[in-house]
This record gives C-alpha cells, sequence and structure tokens, in this order.
C-alpha cells in the first residue's frame, strides 16, 4: 500500500465498477481490453487512474477495495 491514506469516499463509476469486476474475475488486460471494446493501453491507463483515486499501487488492492465496500 501507499504511504497516503486512501480516499475515503472516492468516486467510481459504473465504467471503472465494470473493469474492476472483470478483473476479479483473474481475466488479463489483453481479454478485459477486448470484452470493454477497449485498447490495453487504455484500460491499464483506466486501472491505473482508479489505483491513484483509491490510494492503492495494484489493480487487485482495487478489486479488494470495492468487494469490502459491495460494489462488485
Amino acid at each position: 500500500m501507499r504511504t497516503t491514506s486512501p480516499v475515503d469516499d472516492p468516486m467510481l463509476g459504473e465504467a471503472d465498477l465494470r473493469l474492476l469486476r472483470l478483473l476479479a474475475t483473474g481475466l488479463p488486460l489483453e481479454t478485459v481490453a477486448r470484452r470493454t471494446a477497449l485498447s490495453e493501453r487504455t484500460v491499464r491507463r483506466r486501472v491505473r487512474a482508479i489505483c491513484d483515486r483509491l490510494g492503492v499501487t495494484t489493480p487487485i488492492e482495487a478489486v479488494v477495495w470495492a468487494a469490502r465496500r459491495g460494489m462488485l
């Protein structure tokens, strides 16, 4: 985890949650990109932005963060 504290109530839109749901199933980024009709690079950037908003360092931490809050 980062040294900064996570944001208490970050805004996650439906598109963000869809990415996290797909990642939670264990799909590789390439497959997530195909299923969302985005480039792999765009998926990487969006996941990085989600992680930054949540104050976590890895996509799995973002998935866990959302799952613990009943968002997934």
